[in-house]
């Protein structure tokens, strides 16, 4: 195997990052949930019986709070 698909410090293959999603539901300061669909997101946030979910852009805006 090529030492270039090959992390150095614990010998695992190299994973690509994952994509960056448009809008994150955060609770804490901890994020539960991406997607990029609005409707989605909004969705998965009404159906949950916990409060102070955040939703937020990309770019860290906040769109909705539940």
């Amino acid at each position: 195997m090529s030492r270039a698909f090959v992390k150095e410090e614990a010998g695992e293959r190299w994973t690509p990052p994952a994509q960056a999603r448009e809008y994150r539901i955060v609770i804490d300061g901890e994020v539960v949930r991406e997607t990029d669909d609005l409707l989605d997101a909004l969705s998965w946030m009404g159906q949950r019986p916990a409060t102070g979910f955040e939703l937020r852009s990309r770019e860290g805006h906040l769109l909705a709070v539940a």
